[in-house]
């Protein structure tokens, strides 16, 4: 079981890492035509970036557009970046000081990334018009993100497995060596829904976390007036008319 597990978490690494490269470069390869920046814009480069940033991180759009989602989606996501944080104890040692200090904190963000999925789905299922463009993906998606949320509390509050030989397992995999794993099915469900979610990753609609930062709609300077917009390709045209014809 060890060596299907460190085969499944290998193959779900690289799987991952080649697919959001790829998708990374192809978002950077697609031409912007047109100067299509939302309004109000900012119209300096150092006004798109605090625009950035304050999308990134307080999702500035949606607070304007739409409470409950703002609501559900700012839970989930610190819940989310609290879990990440208290589970890098698995991949290092000795464990930096400021992720010790996350530790007792990322047991309720694994709540809250429960809660924040929990509303996030009761809106998809109960609202209307969102249920009308909601396809079996996104409640797949949901329900992914959730039971692996919720194994996780299992292992932590009444399910308990050898945390120890847990890190042991996943610092062998860093060093190309395979350590025994504890025998649990809860952890071997939570192991494997984690790897399903790198797996499916590059090839989902959870491609929005680097995505946004490729949206004209947001990283573009609202200066048409001041200066004129030209993709690559159309500027490649204008500078060899032939080229045209080919």
């Amino acid at each position: 079981m060890s060596i299907l597990i460190a085969a499944l978490f290998y193959l779900a690494s690289a799987v991952f890492i080649v697919g959001v490269a790829m998708k990374i470069v192809n978002y950077a390869k697609t031409p912007s035509p047109l100067k299509i920046p939302t309004t109000p814009a900012p119209k300096t480069t150092g006004g798109v970036v605090l625009r950035m940033l304050r999308e990134v991180m307080f999702f500035e759009s949606l607070f304007k557009s739409n409470l409950w989602l703002w609501g559900c989606g700012i839970v989930f996501h610190l819940g989310l970046l609290l879990v990440f944080l208290r589970h890098l104890r698995y991949f290092t040692h000795p464990v930096p000081e400021l992720i010790v200090f996350v530790q007792p904190f990322g047991i309720y963000g694994g709540m809250a990334m429960a809660a924040g999925l929990v509303g996030l789905w009761v809106r998809r299922i109960f609202v209307e018009r969102v249920r009308y463009i909601s396809t079996p993906s996104d409640h797949l998606m949901l329900a992914l993100l959730l039971t692996l949320a919720c194994s996780g509390l299992a292992m932590t509050y009444f399910l308990h497995t050898d945390i120890v030989a847990v890190k042991s397992f996943f610092l062998g995999l860093m060093r190309l060596s395979i350590e025994t794993l504890p025998v649990s099915g809860v952890l071997l469900v939570h192991l494997g829904l984690a790897a399903l979610l790198f797996l499916i990753f590059p090839y989902s609609k959870l491609m929005h976390a680097p995505g946004v930062f490729f949206s004209p709609t947001r990283n573009q300077v609202d200066n048409p007036r001041e200066s004129r917009h030209l993709a690559s390709w159309a500027a490649e045209m204008e500078q060899n008319p032939s080229s045209r014809n080919s």
